[in-house]
C-alpha cells in the first residue's frame, strides 16, 4: 500500500511524463510585456482592483520574462547575442523549360531552344542573340514575316523589322537576312524580295511554334 507521500511523488512523476512542452518564441519581448500587463490589467478590474495596486509595471514584467527564460534581468536578455542565421543549402537551378512545339516533333538543338527564347510571346524578337548559332536560327524567324513573291522596299521591309522586333535594332537583322540568302535585294537597295527556301526540319518546328505564338 502506497503512503501519501509516494502516492504524491508517483502522481507528480506521471504528470511530468505526460506534460506536453510547447515552445514560445516572439520578435518583441516589450510588445509581449506590453501584451501581458493590458491582459492583466483587465483580469484586475474584473477582480474589483485598479490596475495600477496589482500589474507590475512594464518594465517590471520586462524583468520577469527575463528571468523566467532563465536570464538575470531584461538587460542581460538584451546582452545576448543574436542567433546565427540558418543557412539552408543552395537549391539546384531549375532546368529550362521545353521550348514549345508541336508533339512527335524531334527535341530541338540547345542552339534552337534558345533561339525560341529569343522571342516574346507574340512572336516578336526581344533581344539580339549574343551566340552566332543563335542568330542564324532567329533569322529564320524574322524571315517567316515576309509574304513569298512579293517586291518590298527598303521602307517597307524595316516597317516590318521593326514591328517583329523590339529591342530597337532593324538594321542588323536586315543586313543578316540579306548576308543568309532568306531576302535579296537589288544592288541599289531599292527592292527586296523573300527568297524561297527548304527549311530543315528543326527549322520548321521553330517556325511552327513562332507562328503559334501569334
Amino acid at each position: 500500500m502506497a503512503t501519501s507521500s509516494e502516492s504524491s511523488s508517483s502522481s507528480s512523476s506521471s504528470s511530468t511524463r505526460s506534460r506536453q512542452t510547447v515552445a514560445l518564441q516572439t520578435a518583441d519581448a516589450s510588445a509581449l510585456a506590453k501584451a501581458l500587463r493590458s491582459q492583466l490589467a483587465t483580469y484586475a478590474e474584473a477582480q474589483g482592483a485598479t490596475a495600477n495596486q496589482v500589474v507590475p509595471s512594464h518594465l517590471a514584467l520586462l524583468n520577469m520574462l527575463a528571468r523566467a527564460a532563465g536570464h538575470r534581468n531584461y538587460q542581460a536578455l538584451k546582452a545576448q547575442p543574436s542567433p546565427a542565421p540558418v543557412m539552408r543549402a543552395p537549391s539546384a537551378p531549375k532546368a529550362p523549360a521545353p521550348a514549345s512545339v508541336e508533339p512527335g516533333t524531334p527535341p530541338l538543338s540547345a542552339s534552337a531552344a534558345k533561339a525560341l527564347t529569343q522571342f516574346d510571346e507574340l512572336g516578336r524578337l526581344a533581344r539580339w542573340p549574343h551566340k552566332f548559332s543563335v542568330q542564324r536560327i532567329a533569322m529564320w524567324g524574322l524571315w517567316l514575316r515576309f509574304d513569298s513573291g512579293r517586291t518590298y522596299t527598303e521602307r517597307e521591309v524595316n516597317d516590318i523589322l521593326k514591328a517583329w522586333t523590339t529591342y530597337g535594332d532593324h538594321v542588323t537583322p536586315r543586313r543578316e537576312l540579306v548576308e543568309m540568302g532568306l531576302l535579296a535585294r537589288k544592288s541599289d537597295c531599292s527592292a527586296y524580295w523573300k527568297e524561297p527556301q527548304r527549311p530543315s526540319d528543326e527549322i520548321r518546328a521553330v517556325l511552327q511554334a513562332l507562328r503559334a505564338r501569334r
